[in-house]
Protein backbone atom coordinates (compact mmCIF):
# COMPACT_ATOMS: atom_id res chain seq x y z
CA UNK A 1 0.00 0.00 0.00
CA UNK A 2 1.14 3.78 -0.58
CA UNK A 3 -0.34 6.74 1.16
CA UNK A 4 0.94 10.20 0.30
CA UNK A 5 0.77 11.86 3.58
CA UNK A 6 -0.33 15.50 4.95
CA UNK A 7 0.01 15.15 8.75
CA UNK A 8 1.62 17.31 11.11
CA UNK A 9 4.73 16.17 13.25
CA UNK A 10 2.72 15.19 16.01
CA UNK A 11 0.06 13.11 14.17
CA UNK A 12 3.15 11.30 12.59
CA UNK A 13 4.66 10.93 15.85
CA UNK A 14 1.23 9.13 17.42
CA UNK A 15 1.20 7.26 14.03
CA UNK A 16 4.64 5.73 15.04
CA UNK A 17 3.45 4.58 18.40
CA UNK A 18 0.63 2.87 16.40
CA UNK A 19 2.80 1.36 14.03
CA UNK A 20 4.77 -0.42 16.53
CA UNK A 21 1.98 -2.11 18.06
CA UNK A 22 1.28 -3.66 14.82
CA UNK A 23 1.94 -7.42 14.73
CA UNK A 24 5.18 -9.14 13.40
CA UNK A 25 2.91 -10.13 10.18
CA UNK A 26 1.40 -7.21 9.16
CA UNK A 27 2.81 -5.41 5.97
CA UNK A 28 5.73 -3.75 7.31
CA UNK A 29 5.72 0.31 7.63
CA UNK A 30 7.87 2.21 5.38
CA UNK A 31 8.31 6.32 6.08
CA UNK A 32 9.94 7.80 2.94
CA UNK A 33 10.27 11.73 3.35
CA UNK A 34 11.85 14.57 1.53
CA UNK A 35 12.35 18.11 2.41
CA UNK A 36 10.80 19.77 -1.19
CA UNK A 37 7.62 19.75 -2.85
CA UNK A 38 4.89 16.76 -3.76
CA UNK A 39 5.85 18.89 -7.33
CA UNK A 40 9.64 18.54 -7.23
CA UNK A 41 11.61 15.08 -9.53
CA UNK A 42 12.26 13.91 -5.51
CA UNK A 43 8.65 13.09 -4.28
CA UNK A 44 7.92 11.83 -7.91
CA UNK A 45 10.66 9.45 -7.39
CA UNK A 46 9.36 8.68 -3.78
CA UNK A 47 6.27 7.63 -5.72
CA UNK A 48 7.88 5.44 -8.35
CA UNK A 49 10.65 3.44 -6.02
CA UNK A 50 7.04 2.87 -3.74
CA UNK A 51 5.04 1.59 -6.71
CA UNK A 52 7.31 -0.18 -8.19
CA UNK A 53 8.39 -2.18 -5.45
CA UNK A 54 4.35 -2.60 -4.37
CA UNK A 55 4.42 -4.75 -7.83
CA UNK A 56 6.94 -6.77 -6.97
CA UNK A 57 6.91 -7.56 -3.38
CA UNK A 58 2.63 -6.99 -3.21
CA UNK A 59 1.36 -6.55 -0.07
CA UNK A 60 4.98 -6.85 2.30
CA UNK A 61 5.17 -2.75 2.87
CA UNK A 62 2.96 0.01 3.77
CA UNK A 63 4.66 2.99 1.98
CA UNK A 64 4.59 6.72 3.65
CA UNK A 65 5.36 9.11 1.52
CA UNK A 66 6.27 12.48 3.28
CA UNK A 67 6.74 15.57 0.97
CA UNK A 68 7.35 19.07 1.52
CA UNK A 69 9.52 18.55 4.80
CA UNK A 70 6.49 17.25 6.81
CA UNK A 71 8.88 15.56 8.82
CA UNK A 72 11.75 18.37 9.27
CA UNK A 73 14.05 19.98 7.02
CA UNK A 74 16.77 18.42 4.42
CA UNK A 75 19.35 17.81 7.37
CA UNK A 76 16.88 17.02 10.06
CA UNK A 77 15.79 13.80 7.64
CA UNK A 78 19.75 13.09 7.26
CA UNK A 79 20.58 12.73 10.67
CA UNK A 80 16.90 10.90 11.71
CA UNK A 81 17.65 8.75 8.94
CA UNK A 82 21.06 8.20 10.49
CA UNK A 83 19.54 7.62 14.05
CA UNK A 84 17.18 5.02 12.77
CA UNK A 85 14.44 7.25 13.52
CA UNK A 86 12.65 7.02 9.31
CA UNK A 87 13.24 4.31 7.45
CA UNK A 88 13.94 6.19 4.04
CA UNK A 89 14.89 9.73 2.83
CA UNK A 90 15.38 11.43 -0.77
CA UNK A 91 17.48 14.22 -0.53
CA UNK A 92 19.71 16.02 -2.49
CA UNK A 93 22.67 18.76 -1.97
CA UNK A 94 23.08 18.14 2.00
CA UNK A 95 24.22 14.51 0.81
CA UNK A 96 27.26 16.40 -0.86
CA UNK A 97 28.35 18.05 2.73
CA UNK A 98 29.41 14.78 4.07
CA UNK A 99 32.72 14.75 2.63
CA UNK A 100 34.26 18.23 1.07
CA UNK A 101 35.51 15.40 -2.38
CA UNK A 102 31.28 15.75 -2.63
CA UNK A 103 32.00 19.43 -3.53
CA UNK A 104 32.27 18.61 -6.89
CA UNK A 105 28.86 18.40 -8.03
CA UNK A 106 28.63 22.04 -7.24
CA UNK A 107 31.67 22.78 -10.17
CA UNK A 108 30.22 25.13 -12.56
CA UNK A 109 29.20 23.95 -15.57
CA UNK A 110 30.30 20.42 -15.10
CA UNK A 111 28.23 18.30 -17.04
CA UNK A 112 26.94 19.53 -20.67
CA UNK A 113 23.02 17.84 -20.63
CA UNK A 114 21.61 14.74 -18.99
CA UNK A 115 23.17 12.40 -22.00
CA UNK A 116 26.57 13.71 -20.02
CA UNK A 117 25.28 12.92 -16.62
CA UNK A 118 23.80 9.45 -17.90
CA UNK A 119 26.75 8.36 -19.19
CA UNK A 120 29.24 9.25 -16.67
CA UNK A 121 27.33 8.08 -13.69
CA UNK A 122 27.63 4.61 -15.81
CA UNK A 123 31.07 5.22 -16.51
CA UNK A 124 32.11 4.81 -12.71
CA UNK A 125 30.99 8.41 -11.02
CA UNK A 126 28.05 6.80 -9.80
CA UNK A 127 29.97 4.34 -7.75
CA UNK A 128 32.75 6.69 -7.03
CA UNK A 129 29.93 8.68 -5.23
CA UNK A 130 27.81 6.04 -3.95
CA UNK A 131 30.88 4.80 -2.22
CA UNK A 132 32.07 8.13 -0.83
CA UNK A 133 28.76 8.93 0.67
CA UNK A 134 28.31 5.58 2.42
CA UNK A 135 32.23 5.64 3.66
CA UNK A 136 30.98 9.15 5.39
CA UNK A 137 27.58 8.31 6.16
CA UNK A 138 25.42 5.65 8.14
CA UNK A 139 23.27 5.15 5.62
CA UNK A 140 22.50 2.48 2.73
CA UNK A 141 22.48 4.46 -1.01
CA UNK A 142 19.68 2.52 -2.63
CA UNK A 143 19.04 4.81 -5.83
CA UNK A 144 20.92 8.16 -7.16
CA UNK A 145 18.58 9.94 -9.52
CA UNK A 146 18.22 13.71 -10.59
CA UNK A 147 17.20 16.95 -8.27
CA UNK A 148 18.10 18.94 -11.34
CA UNK A 149 19.76 21.77 -13.19
CA UNK A 150 20.21 25.02 -11.25
CA UNK A 151 18.99 28.47 -12.84
CA UNK A 152 18.98 31.94 -12.15
CA UNK A 153 16.12 33.91 -11.60
CA UNK A 154 16.10 37.78 -10.94
CA UNK A 155 14.36 41.16 -10.73
CA UNK A 156 17.22 43.39 -12.71
CA UNK A 157 17.60 42.03 -16.33
CA UNK A 158 18.49 38.80 -18.40
CA UNK A 159 21.78 37.14 -17.35
CA UNK A 160 23.24 37.00 -21.01
CA UNK A 161 27.25 37.47 -20.13
CA UNK A 162 28.97 37.54 -17.05
CA UNK A 163 28.78 41.19 -16.80
CA UNK A 164 25.26 41.04 -16.21
CA UNK A 165 25.71 39.64 -12.77
CA UNK A 166 27.91 42.36 -11.70
CA UNK A 167 26.77 43.35 -8.56
CA UNK A 168 24.07 41.49 -8.44
CA UNK A 169 22.66 40.12 -5.12
CA UNK A 170 22.09 36.10 -5.86
CA UNK A 171 20.58 33.74 -3.24
CA UNK A 172 23.01 30.69 -3.37
CA UNK A 173 22.37 27.45 -1.47
CA UNK A 174 25.58 24.59 -1.36
CA UNK A 175 29.37 25.01 -0.07
CA UNK A 176 32.33 26.33 -0.69
CA UNK A 177 32.51 25.87 -4.35
CA UNK A 178 29.11 27.15 -5.19
CA UNK A 179 30.38 30.55 -3.51
CA UNK A 180 33.21 30.84 -5.48
CA UNK A 181 31.07 30.35 -8.45
CA UNK A 182 29.22 33.65 -8.12
CA UNK A 183 32.31 35.57 -6.94
CA UNK A 184 34.12 34.73 -9.71
CA UNK A 185 31.52 35.85 -12.04
CA UNK A 186 31.14 39.64 -9.82
CA UNK A 187 27.93 38.64 -8.24
CA UNK A 188 27.60 38.92 -4.38
CA UNK A 189 26.45 35.82 -3.20
CA UNK A 190 23.78 35.43 -0.26
CA UNK A 191 23.27 32.30 2.39
CA UNK A 192 19.87 33.10 3.48
CA UNK A 193 16.90 29.92 4.34
CA UNK A 194 15.10 28.97 1.36
CA UNK A 195 11.45 29.78 3.16
CA UNK A 196 12.85 32.84 3.61
CA UNK A 197 13.85 33.74 0.15
CA UNK A 198 10.91 34.87 -1.29
CA UNK A 199 10.10 37.81 1.16
CA UNK A 200 13.83 38.78 0.56
CA UNK A 201 12.45 39.48 -2.83
CA UNK A 202 9.92 41.44 -2.16
CA UNK A 203 12.06 43.52 -0.26
CA UNK A 204 14.88 44.29 -2.46
CA UNK A 205 17.44 42.06 0.36
CA UNK A 206 18.57 39.83 -2.77
CA UNK A 207 18.33 40.72 -6.66
CA UNK A 208 17.72 36.75 -7.55
CA UNK A 209 18.08 33.50 -6.54
CA UNK A 210 19.43 30.11 -7.86
CA UNK A 211 17.75 26.71 -7.92
CA UNK A 212 16.63 24.67 -10.05
CA UNK A 213 12.66 25.41 -11.12
CA UNK A 214 10.86 23.32 -9.60
CA UNK A 215 11.88 25.38 -6.61
CA UNK A 216 10.59 28.78 -8.14
CA UNK A 217 7.43 27.09 -9.73
CA UNK A 218 6.71 26.23 -6.25
CA UNK A 219 7.33 28.80 -3.94
CA UNK A 220 5.69 31.21 -6.88
CA UNK A 221 8.56 33.58 -7.29
CA UNK A 222 7.73 34.53 -11.08
CA UNK A 223 5.40 36.75 -8.54
CA UNK A 224 8.07 38.49 -7.21
CA UNK A 225 10.93 38.64 -9.93
CA UNK A 226 10.99 39.59 -13.73
CA UNK A 227 13.86 37.13 -15.40
CA UNK A 228 14.51 33.49 -15.61
CA UNK A 229 18.22 32.84 -17.32
CA UNK A 230 18.66 28.83 -18.11
CA UNK A 231 22.21 29.11 -17.28
CA UNK A 232 22.66 25.42 -16.28
CA UNK A 233 25.42 26.15 -14.07
CA UNK A 234 25.24 23.18 -11.70
CA UNK A 235 23.71 19.57 -11.58
CA UNK A 236 22.71 18.26 -8.44
CA UNK A 237 21.91 14.93 -7.61
CA UNK A 238 19.40 13.39 -5.41
CA UNK A 239 20.24 10.37 -2.98
CA UNK A 240 17.45 7.42 -1.97
CA UNK A 241 18.95 6.53 1.36
CA UNK A 242 18.01 4.07 3.67
CA UNK A 243 18.83 3.66 7.38
CA UNK A 244 20.89 0.93 8.13
CA UNK A 245 18.39 -0.22 10.93
CA UNK A 246 15.67 0.07 8.24
CA UNK A 247 17.91 -1.81 5.68
CA UNK A 248 19.29 -4.31 7.66
CA UNK A 249 15.97 -5.45 9.04
CA UNK A 250 15.39 -5.96 5.09
CA UNK A 251 15.60 -10.20 3.97
CA UNK A 252 18.45 -10.55 1.40
CA UNK A 253 15.76 -11.03 -1.57
CA UNK A 254 13.80 -7.62 -0.46
CA UNK A 255 17.42 -6.35 -0.52
CA UNK A 256 17.79 -7.96 -4.06
CA UNK A 257 14.59 -6.54 -5.11
CA UNK A 258 14.86 -3.24 -3.87
CA UNK A 259 18.33 -2.42 -5.40
CA UNK A 260 16.78 -4.05 -8.50
CA UNK A 261 13.88 -1.70 -8.67
CA UNK A 262 16.30 1.38 -7.59
CA UNK A 263 18.37 0.41 -10.72
CA UNK A 264 15.78 -0.13 -13.07
CA UNK A 265 13.94 3.15 -12.65
CA UNK A 266 17.23 5.20 -13.13
CA UNK A 267 16.55 6.36 -16.82
CA UNK A 268 12.75 6.66 -16.01
CA UNK A 269 13.80 9.05 -13.02
CA UNK A 270 15.73 11.11 -15.24
CA UNK A 271 13.23 11.46 -17.88
CA UNK A 272 10.69 12.50 -15.54
CA UNK A 273 13.05 14.77 -14.23
CA UNK A 274 13.14 16.61 -17.72
CA UNK A 275 9.40 16.22 -18.11
CA UNK A 276 9.28 18.30 -14.64
CA UNK A 277 11.49 20.90 -15.63
CA UNK A 278 9.84 21.53 -18.93
CA UNK A 279 6.27 21.65 -17.24
CA UNK A 280 7.51 24.47 -14.65
CA UNK A 281 9.07 26.74 -17.49
CA UNK A 282 6.20 26.10 -19.65
CA UNK A 283 4.12 27.23 -16.46
CA UNK A 284 5.73 30.47 -15.99
CA UNK A 285 6.31 31.60 -19.49
CA UNK A 286 4.18 34.13 -19.36
CA UNK A 287 4.74 35.75 -16.10
CA UNK A 288 8.65 35.36 -16.95
CA UNK A 289 10.89 36.34 -19.24
CA UNK A 290 13.07 33.36 -19.78
CA UNK A 291 16.50 32.94 -22.08
CA UNK A 292 19.12 30.42 -23.07
CA UNK A 293 22.32 31.76 -22.27
CA UNK A 294 25.75 31.27 -24.35
CA UNK A 295 27.82 29.47 -21.49
CA UNK A 296 31.49 29.78 -23.16
CA UNK A 297 31.93 33.42 -21.70
CA UNK A 298 31.18 32.16 -18.34
CA UNK A 299 33.04 29.02 -18.18
CA UNK A 300 36.22 30.99 -19.16
CA UNK A 301 35.39 33.23 -15.56
CA UNK A 302 35.26 30.39 -13.45
CA UNK A 303 38.63 28.15 -14.10
CA UNK A 304 39.92 29.07 -11.38
CA UNK A 305 36.89 26.85 -9.49
CA UNK A 306 38.11 24.16 -10.99
CA UNK A 307 42.28 24.57 -10.48
CA UNK A 308 40.84 24.91 -6.38
CA UNK A 309 39.56 21.65 -6.38
CA UNK A 310 42.09 19.99 -8.41
CA UNK A 311 44.65 21.12 -5.97
CA UNK A 312 42.77 19.22 -3.42
CA UNK A 313 41.26 16.29 -5.02
CA UNK A 314 42.64 15.80 -8.51
CA UNK A 315 40.85 15.09 -11.79
CA UNK A 316 40.02 11.32 -11.67
CA UNK A 317 36.37 12.47 -11.51
CA UNK A 318 36.90 14.71 -13.48
CA UNK A 319 37.75 12.63 -15.98
CA UNK A 320 34.99 10.45 -16.41
CA UNK A 321 32.82 13.48 -16.89
CA UNK A 322 35.03 14.65 -19.83
CA UNK A 323 35.26 11.44 -21.49
CA UNK A 324 31.92 10.91 -21.36
CA UNK A 325 31.00 14.40 -22.47
CA UNK A 326 32.96 13.78 -25.59
CA UNK A 327 31.05 10.60 -26.38
CA UNK A 328 27.52 12.29 -25.70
Amino acid sequence: MINNKTVTLTTFAGMGLLAMSLHAHAAQEVRIATHVSAESPLAKQMEMFAERIEEKLPGEFDFELYPNGQLGKESALIDNLQLDTIEMVNVASGVLKVDDQLGFFDLPWLFQDRENVRRAMAAGLEKELVDTVEGNMSAKVVGVYENGFRHIINSQHPIETPADLDGMKIRISGGDFRQQIFASLGAVPAKIAWGETFTAMQTGVVDGAEAATYGFYGQKMYEVQDYLSLTRHVYTPSFLLASPGFWDSLTEEQQAVFTQVAEDMRDDAYAQAAEIEQANLDAMRDALEINDVDLGPFRDKVKSVYENYESKYGDDWLQIVRQTAESS
